[in-house]
């Protein structure tokens, strides 16, 4: 019998994400899409990794099944680490892509090109029905772009480039974007974690 792993997100683009990288396993994969009773877990951590651990834990007591989530977002190094673990909801509730980016942007207005380093961080935690729980953690480096460009990705993506890029992440190949990514990497230590079930 093929065990089953719950992605914990309602974030159609975060979701089809994670599929993407994770696909290949030899595990029946779904959503909360199919467990629409499932409860709406408050992201009220500190950090990411307190954050995914919290709905990793939450959605594996409800479904008894093996469960996925993350917590992740950008740190922008002249902004002290913001908007890190408020990234979805930076410029308030509810959660909007375009006013985060536009907000962001306002707050680097005037700050020079070498100034505007700063990175992705993801945190994944993996819980098991027995209450055991595992994480893995990922990091892009890359700086702030002055115009947001591309149509690919979500959230802060239009405006991030990553080291070693000339391209935002909405403008990569999504097979590139998921390869060098803050989540890919995360992944891909998930991924191994993943196997031995």
């Amino acid at each position: 019998m093929t065990t089953r792993l719950v992605i914990a997100s309602r974030n159609e683009k975060k979701k089809r994400e994670l599929l993407q990288i994770i696909e290949g396993l030899e595990l029946d994969i779904v959503t909360l899409k199919e467990y629409t009773e499932a409860p709406e877990v408050e992201e009220d951590g500190l950090t990411f990794r307190e954050n995914a651990i919290k709905k990793a834990r939450e959605i594996a007591r409800f479904t008894g099944c093996v469960t996925l989530a993350d917590d992740s977002g950008l740190e922008v190094d002249v902004l002290g680490g913001r908007p890190g673990v408020y990234s979805a909801r930076f410029a308030g509730e509810p959660s909007d892509d375009e006013r985060n980016n536009r907000k962001l942007l306002e707050m680097l207005q005037g700050v020079p090109a070498p100034e505007r380093t700063a990175r992705f961080r993801c945190v994944i935690a993996i819980a098991f029905p027995g209450g055991r729980i595992e994480t893995t953690e990922g990091t892009c480096e890359g700086q702030i772009g002055f115009t947001p460009g591309g149509q690919g990705g979500f959230g802060y993506d239009p405006l991030f480039i990553p080291d070693g890029f000339n391209q935002t992440f909405a403008e990569l190949d999504p097979e590139v974007k998921n390869r060098i990514s803050h989540r890919g990497k995360a992944l891909q230590e998930a991924s191994r974690l993943l196997r031995t079930i």
